[in-house]
């Protein structure tokens, strides 16, 4: 086929990578990472500049939100169904936990980066409640 025409991407590594840029959006993949581990994921995140869809292609996630305040403001679990789109507004505190076969597609602005971003490490209080929430599904995929 002619890339003129059509252009066919994948990503199965691990981690994140963006596969099409267009304008001012970036489609990219999101796949497991030890980071995003229940155990090791002790933060959130927030883009100042764009919503960030997802979208769970593949294996279980859960997509913990904390609110849109200056600072976390609880710990919030949607747990994701395959091919649901899920919209996370922009200066919404976020982070995601997948199993180790997870695949998500995301789309936010291509220009999403350390600048216009902000992150912050979770207190104890709700890194157990992260932890309890990925029960044995989460914990046992290791």
């Amino acid at each position: 086929m002619d890339e003129n025409w059509l252009q066919i991407h994948s990503f199965e590594g691990q981690g994140f990578q963006p596969l099409v840029t267009f304008n001012s959006w970036q489609v990219a993949i999101l796949n497991y990472l030890d980071k995003i581990h229940p155990q090791q994921n002790n933060s959130m995140e927030r883009h100042k500049k764009t919503d960030e869809v997802f979208v769970l292609m593949k294996g279980w996630g859960i997509l913990i939100i904390g609110g849109n305040g200056q600072k976390v403001e609880g710990v919030y679990p949607q747990v994701m169904e395959i091919g649901k789109v899920y919209n996370v507004h922009v200066n919404t505190w976020h982070t995601i936990l997948l199993s180790k076969d997870a695949s998500v597609l995301l789309m936010e602005e291509r220009n999403t980066v350390d600048e216009n971003s902000e992150y912050t490490t979770l207190p104890d209080e709700f890194h157990s409640q992260i932890m309890e929430i990925a029960g044995d599904k989460f914990l046992g995929s290791r």
